[in-house]
């Protein structure tokens, strides 16, 4: 039978795990991905990472997310991550929107649905004794500054930001810039040195900001509102971190541990606007330390509609919210099965079995 999870590893990594095998000590970073419900499909991964295979080898981790990724590295840094994963994929499944909605309606909903995941259990995580959290967010500059939520200023902005991106990614740099949201313990020393075209700034996590910081990395353009004015944070308007960040395109290889990667994909697109750019595919010495683990085509063939839940299941299913629910439930379930191949791989890595970057 094939498998439902394919591996691709860096340079670094393939040397260190054919040497020692697969650790769990040696992980050091845990990154995670934006992709809204893309993100249910790694629920089998994360409940075993972090609910027993990291859980029984404990060191510093740095756990980092954009959008939907910051929110199940927040639900893994809770003092019972089981649970709070649980939470979130069923309260992420069961939303629901009338066919006609505006962005408050949605950021109304989003927002609810974000305390229903943490639920009360927030500060949780400001204080777990080894893992460190991480939130990518995207603050708008230049024309992106100016919007004040008026909705003809942010389409024109981010039509303005997708042209430039289109011509180069850096240009993308000129409209927006990377705020970082970190653990107070933990200064981020691997992300300060520049290492792409966008400006970074570091803002410490509070129990005043920790819900904003989540909210504004999953806040999509346009979708819903923007997150303004963050306590402790530079002034102005924040998006989701994935249209900086899309798949985390981060510099790992400064760390010297492994890092393990649960991905959707088995590439990595640098920014929300590259996904339709497969020549911006990351390859390079970045990702020299990476395992990364992703659905195998085989699995997702064997899904509903042949593909993991996504944003366009809105607009496919329509009012039938039973229909999607049903469909989003049953991948989660199925998900288990890319946990328990994995458990059985880190058991006895077979390097045969992966790829390289």
């Amino acid at each position: 039978m094939a498998s439902p999870i394919t591996i691709r590893l860096g340079a670094r990594a393939r040397r260190r795990i054919a040497q020692e095998g697969v650790q769990a000590a040696d992980v050091a970073i845990v990154p995670a991905a934006a992709g809204g419900p893309k993100g249910l499909i790694l629920h089998g991964i994360d409940t075993w990472l972090f609910g027993e295979w990291l859980a029984n080898a404990p060191r510093e981790r740095r756990l980092i997310g954009a959008s939907i990724g910051a929110w199940r590295m927040a639900a893994s840094v809770l003092a019972d991550p089981v649970a709070a994963h649980k939470r979130l994929a069923h309260h992420y499944i069961h939303q629901t929107y009338p066919a006609k909605v505006d962005a408050a309606y949605i950021t109304r909903h989003v927002r609810g649905m974000l305390d229903e995941a943490l639920g009360g259990h927030g500060s949780e995580v400001l204080r777990h004794p080894l893992h460190r959290l991480s939130v990518i967010t995207a603050r708008g500059i230049g024309p992106l500054a100016q919007t004040r939520g008026v909705r003809w200023r942010e389409m024109a902005g981010f039509l303005l930001a997708a042209a430039g991106n289109a011509v180069a990614r850096a240009r993308l740099a000129r409209a927006m810039e990377r705020v970082i949201f970190h653990d107070a313990r933990d200064p981020g020393d691997w992300l300060r040195e520049r290492f792409d075209a966008f400006d970074t700034r570091f803002a410490a996590l509070s129990e005043e900001n920790l819900r904003a910081a989540l909210l504004a990395s999953g806040s999509i353009p346009l979708l819903l509102e923007a997150v303004t004015d963050i306590p402790g944070a530079p002034a102005g308007t924040y998006w989701d971190g994935g249209l900086v960040d899309y798949h985390l395109h981060l510099p790992y290889r400064r760390d010297a541990g492994l890092v393990l990667y649960p991905h959707f994909n088995d590439h990595i697109v640098p920014g929300w606007l590259d996904k339709s750019m497969p020549w911006r595919r990351a390859r390079d010495e970045a990702l020299d330390n990476v395992v990364l683990v992703a659905p195998s085509p085989s699995f997702l063939a064997s899904l509903p509609n042949r593909k993991m839940p996504d944003r366009g299941d809105f607009k496919h299913y329509g009012q039938d919210h039973a229909a999607r629910i049903r469909d989003w439930t049953f991948a989660v379930g199925e998900s288990e099965r890319m946990a328990e191949v994995l458990a059985r791989w880190v058991e006895k890595p077979d390097l045969q079995q992966t790829s390289d970057f």
